[in-house]
């Protein structure tokens, strides 16, 4: 992904969000021929010159300093995580031409997320495969799907695909814009820190061009950490069930996340979260496996 063309989008769409009266300018009313502040206005409050700054938002000034970020995340009220990355879309990295690694999973990791039984438990990786998922996390997130353990690349389910294209996904989650808004506002960062991953982007792509809804999120440009104490599921199965969703990085594994759901004791949830895991213990693997080389159609 062209760094430069993210850091101009970004800037753009944080711009437009704001009003000279948001940050002390004079508003004289009236329309204005774009929406929010206008680049020397922005400029002027962050003690740059207009030139200087339209050249930051083209892309056009890779040595920016850590003041100067700082000073135009200060007029624009990014917050930690958008200050980070437009810190990371400032700093332009040199292409490389290695092909990324297949994410591996660490034979630890798997045994830890085997041993949560009951417990929904996955592990997500840089560009949101299930890396690793228990047989209570496949059931409770993809259960209308045949269970299979994702331990080759491409058999790998994927969570972005799955909240944008699969239907089942977008009835399990109620407050599905939600979850949906915090699945592309994560992935923005994560293009941000990886920018000449090629897998990255053909997903980026594809999603685009299939789901109306991820490209008009998409070019809103929201970043945050995907982090939300609570969701409510409406499961076909079970019913409805507010968990808590725990989501945690790999310490060995930095590019790696355990995702984790609960249910408070002796709620409704956590008697439905019983039920799911009892059937999930129930099912047996299918007679015949997926073929190594070939992908799942189903993710």
């Amino acid at each position: 992904m062209e760094q430069r063309i993210q850091l101009g989008e970004f800037l753009r769409t944080r711009r437009a969000g704001l009003r000279p009266g948001d940050v002390g300018l004079p508003d004289y009313g009236g329309r204005r021929r774009v929406p929010g502040l206008r680049r020397e206005e922005l400029a002027q409050l962050a003690g740059v010159s207009a030139g200087y700054y339209t050249r930051l938002e083209q892309g056009q000034s890779p040595n920016a300093s850590d003041a100067v970020l700082d000073a135009i995340a200060r007029v624009l009220r990014l917050d930690e995580a958008e200050r980070s990355h437009l810190h990371s879309l400032a700093r332009h990295k040199p292409k490389t031409r290695r092909r990324p690694r297949t994410e591996r999973l660490r034979q630890s990791t798997k045994t830890m997320v085997d041993a949560l039984g009951d417990v929904p438990a996955l592990v997500i990786g840089r560009r949101t495969d299930v890396l690793a998922w228990n047989r209570t996390a496949h059931a409770l997130l993809a259960g209308h799907l045949p269970y299979q353990a994702p331990e080759h690349p491409r058999q790998r389910p994927n969570i972005t695909r799955l909240v944008f294209l699969d239907p089942h996904t977008h009835e399990l989650y109620a407050d599905w814009q939600s979850k949906a808004r915090d699945t592309v506002a994560d992935l923005r960062m994560t293009a941000a820190r990886h920018p000449d991953d090629p897998e990255l982007t053909e997903l980026v792509g594809e999603l685009t061009m299939k789901s109306p809804a991820f490209a008009s999120l998409w070019a809103a440009h929201p970043v945050h950490k995907c982090i939300a104490p609570t969701r409510l599921f409406r499961h076909p199965l079970v019913g409805s069930m507010t968990l808590n969703n725990e989501l945690m990085e790999l310490s060995h594994d930095p590019d790696q996340r355990m995702a984790i759901f609960t249910a408070d004791n002796d709620s409704p949830s956590a008697a439905a979260l019983r039920l799911l895991a009892d059937a999930s213990n129930d099912l047996r693997p299918p007679a015949r496996s997926t073929p190594v080389d070939a992908p799942s159609p189903a993710f």
